[in-house]
């Protein structure tokens, strides 16, 4: 199955730490099949004095979603990422792994929701994404990545 990964930094060596994931990635996830550029952005929901290291990745995957959230999860942690939110803010973080899109699938549990559901609201996803796949289309949207980053009032 083709995936799409989210992956920032923010803190200590950016690119070291969104390479390292990519490596893990390969190793435990799947092949690499394309990789934007790397992006630097201010903080997404919160302040921080710390920039962020914004990269997607296309992988082709065998695992199931729930195995590819745990895969993500682990590589996270093994990476020095301790939680996601603290009282459901965000803060800043040495890696983040998210899952954008599992092929054409959407999935709404308690565990997992695909698309992401916030991509769409992300410049630093969107521009990314629409470098490697701009003609793939958001399965609940309907438009085409492109479309959406064109179009959104994300700050570019």
């Amino acid at each position: 199955m083709i995936v799409y990964l989210g992956l920032g930094s923010n803190l200590g060596d950016k690119r070291k730490n969104i390479e390292k994931a990519l490596a893990l990635i390969a190793e435990r996830v799947g092949d690499v099949r394309a990789l934007s550029g790397f992006y630097e952005t201010p903080s997404w929901g919160y302040t921080s004095s710390h920039t962020y290291l914004n990269a997607v990745a296309r992988i082709e995957t065998p695992l199931r979603p729930e195995d590819l959230l745990f895969a993500t999860q682990d590589i996270e942690r093994e990476s020095g990422r301790t939680e996601k939110t603290i009282g459901r803010a965000y803060r800043d973080r040495i890696i983040d792994i998210d899952i954008l899109l599992y092929g054409d699938l959407v999935i709404q549990t308690p565990l997992l929701t695909i698309p992401h559901p916030l991509m769409h609201q992300r410049a630093f996803v969107l521009q990314p994404l629409s470098e490697i796949s701009p003609d793939l289309i958001h399965p609940v949207l309907g438009k085409t990545i492109a479309e959406i980053y064109s179009t959104s009032e994300n700050d570019k």
